[in-house]
């Protein structure tokens, strides 16, 4: 397994954020099991007014994706841990209701248990207001903005149609389009 702390902006993590940061993530890490998980990247940036920390945990099944801003950079890696937790337990549980298949046990280590996460997040539910530029796209660039950005759904602007719209990947793995119409 990869484990990188990489530092933008100007900014180089020292050894003590780089040990904090694989000593808090390997919890992440070990629901999976040691030899799903193939790298871990932590990438810190400092502002003038915060700092941001982004972490990818890639596994042979899953992609995990989490960002958090704070004053501190400690306690931003706290916080994107205890995000990361919780998008685990989301996960395994939408596992367990919908994708009850064989083999899908195996992609989690026995260490995984609901109760003990819930009693690890002790951050307050993060709540988030996002503004973003839309731009006249057709429905294929849409798809492909979709998938570079590493989200489930993409708003944009049809450039036939100049309605809004939402690209969203189905449960199935299709594609699917919701269109806007004026009352």
């Amino acid at each position: 397994m990869l484990f990188e702390v990489l530092g933008k902006n100007g900014f180089v993590p020292t050894q003590a954020i780089r040990d904090y940061a694989e000593k808090k993530l390997s919890k992440v890490v070990s629901f999976f099991g040691p030899d799903v998980v193939k790298e871990v990247r932590v990438v810190c940036k400092v502002y003038k007014d915060h700092h941001k920390v982004e972490v990818n945990v890639l596994s042979n099944r899953t992609h995990l994706r989490a960002e958090v801003m704070d004053f501190d950079m400690y306690a931003a890696i706290d916080k994107v841990n205890d995000k990361l937790i919780a998008q685990m337990r989301r996960h395994k549980d939408k596992l367990k209701r919908h994708l009850e298949k064989e083999g899908i046990k195996q992609v989690y280590s026995k260490e995984f248990d609901a109760e003990e996460l819930e009693k690890d997040i002790l951050a307050a539910q993060l709540v988030k207001n996002k503004k973003i530029s839309l731009m006249p796209l057709s429905s294929e660039e849409a798809i492909a903005e979709m998938e570079l950005s590493g989200h489930d759904f993409y708003v944009y602007i049809d450039s036939k149609t100049q309605k809004t719209n939402v690209v969203y990947r189905r449960e199935d793995g299709d594609y699917a389009i919701i269109e806007t119409t004026n009352i």
